[in-house]
Formats: structure tokens, sequence, C-alpha cells
């Protein structure tokens, strides 16, 4: 199955750090823009970060100076390391690998993986 899973989530206090992983499948990430989604409870999904086949990254202002994602091609793998927690950084971490070819679409979603930043 072609699919992407993440790992790394859990219980965090605010203020504190967490390492976020995405596995690619049956697939090479490579030439696909590579994302990461949250989705706080109660809101809709929202981007958090984006890194570019060649590296080039983007985030959302609220995480901005606090998050990196990076991309390790030869794993297959996009990381999201998450400084400086709080309370609204809680929600469901997911990642998307997206990419086109002769205009037709590729995307691929993981299942998430829960965020909680509480004392």
């Amino acid at each position: 199955q072609v699919q992407l899973v993440e790992s790394g989530g859990g219980l965090v206090q605010p203020g504190g750090s967490l390492r976020l992983s995405c596995k690619a499948y049956w697939f090479h990430i490579a030439a696909y823009t590579m994302r990461w989604y949250r989705q706080p409870p109660g809101k809709e999904r929202e981007l958090v970060a984006t890194i570019t086949d060649v590296g080039a990254t983007t985030y959302a202002d609220s995480v901005k100076g606090r998050f990196t994602i990076a991309r390790d091609n030869s794993r297959d793998s996009v990381d999201l390391l998450m400084n400086s927690l709080n309370r609204d950084d809680t929600g469901v971490y997911s990642c998307n690998a997206y990419a086109t070819v002769d205009s037709h679409p590729f995307e691929y979603w993981g299942q998430g993986t829960q965020v909680t930043v509480s004392s």
C-alpha cells in the first residue's frame, strides 16, 4: 500500500519539544512537496509547514521560529521539529505528499498522530 505513517506524537508540557516523523511506504518522496497539517480539537485542519522538493520551506505565522520542517529523501521521510510548545499547538498532526505529473495530481495523506500540550 502506498501510504504515509506519522510517529512521535504524545503528551508534552508547555514549553517542551517534540519531534514528529513521517515515513513514506511504497513510493519515494524526492519529487513531492511535503507538508505538515494539524487539526486542533473542534477546529478545521490548518497548514503548519511546507517543504518543496528542492528544500524551500514555509511556515504558518503561528509557528515561525518554533517549528522546523526537514526532509530526508534517502529515508523517504519528513520530520517536524517543534519547540516552545503551547496549548494552542494541541491537535492531530498529519503529513501530506503532493506532486503533479502531466497535470495529474498525486496526493497522499497519513492518518495523523496526536500531540497534546498540557501541564
